[in-house]
């Protein structure tokens, strides 16, 4: 199947995805319409006046990973069951996005000004706060469906991400006030802040369609995994990317001495004078001038970052495969997953 044939395969997925998140953030009264416009304007739907607008919505992969294991690993009827988890996982995500632009200082997200930027900061983390209590309200209606032991684990999956999506998002910002940070110290932090929602929107999904944990491991393998590219590919966008593309300043990453791969690695790196002006520029407080931020760009460039940060992108993405493959399932699913995974490698937003 070409690829704009199977991406148009995922239409129906998508749709209900939509449909789900739409139905949970319903606004309950008059009232709250703002409030419920904030989320609605972040998740793409609304501009700042409450407006029906066409912005990008987000990829929506988390919860096409969870839809997709399920229907991969039960069959081609049982993707639908797992619904609910798709949207809690989507809003969990989503929630965790509008907190992390308050922290990080970040004004613009998919082209337009973020949440905290049109409303202010106490309002967007209001705004974030109730996402994520909506996102657990999501998870319940899988009650009616799902026999209780199976929708008790499935809740502690889901809230043992949101805990360790919470431990990934400290050390990320301790890591910008540390000069100590380690290549190991930065995958145990994507490993909670990204790779988690990851692996546990497949194996949520995957527990859905089937009785066997011992596959729906595999699948949350294949999910860790995944997240691991898929944020190091993010990490060499927030250098790299272009503007444009990805709606974010040049070398944003740089601007905000963000501790991410390429530049951790080239901290363990560098020798000389390259060491010392890595160290001095991620030791200062105040914001570097574009000359400053040319000059650890060069270095990075010297040390080949980017490559080697590509090359273990593609390294994660062949052990994701492998696990898939090891956890086996049923066509056209299980290609679906393949090609979504394939679809991180090399992206440019």
């Amino acid at each position: 199947m070409s690829a704009k044939n199977w991406a148009e395969a995922l239409t129906p997925y998508r749709e209900a995805i939509e449909a789900g998140l739409r139905s949970a953030l319903q606004c309950p009264n008059p009232a709250l319409a703002e409030y419920y416009d904030m989320m609605r304007y972040h998740m793409g739907w609304v501009d700042a006046q409450g407006h029906p607008v066409q912005s990008p919505p987000g990829k929506r992969l988390r919860p096409l990973l969870c839809l997709l294991a399920c229907q991969s690993a039960g069959g081609q009827d049982t993707w639908r069951q797992a619904l609910p988890a798709a949207v809690a996982i989507e809003l969990v995500h989503n929630f965790s996005l509008i907190h992390d632009d308050i922290e990080d200082g970040d004004e613009a997200r998919r082209h337009r000004p973020t949440v905290w930027k049109v409303w202010g900061m106490p309002q967007a983390i209001n705004a974030g706060d109730g996402m994520l209590s909506l996102a657990h309200q999501a998870l319940q209606q899988l009650a009616p469906d799902v026999p209780a032991d199976l929708t008790l684990i499935l809740g502690q999956r889901f809230e043992a991400a949101c805990v360790t999506l919470c431990h990934g998002q400290y050390l990320d910002m301790q890591f910008e006030r540390r000069t100590d940070v380690t290549v190991a110290d930065y995958v145990y932090m994507v490993q909670g802040k990204t790779a988690s929602l990851f692996a546990t929107a497949l194996e949520m999904g995957a527990l859905l369609g089937t009785d066997g944990p011992a596959a729906a491991r595999l699948y949350r393998s294949f999910g860790q995994k995944l997240g691991l590219a898929f944020q190091i590919q993010d990490d060499v966008l927030g250098i790299w990317g272009d503007p444009v593309v990805t709606g974010k300043p040049a070398a944003n990453d740089l601007r905000r001495r963000k501790k991410s791969w390429p530049v951790l690695y080239a901290l363990e790196s560098a020798t000389g004078p390259a060491q010392h002006d890595l160290m001095a520029f991620y030791q200062q407080d105040e914001a570097p001038d574009d000359a400053v931020v040319d000059r650890i760009l060069d270095i990075l460039n010297e040390l080949e970052a980017r490559a080697r940060a590509e090359a273990l992108v593609r390294d994660h993405h062949r052990q994701a495969l492998a696990a898939l493959d090891d956890a086996g399932g049923r066509e056209p699913a299980l290609d679906w997953l393949r090609n979504l995974a394939l679809t991180l490698v090399g992206r440019e937003a």
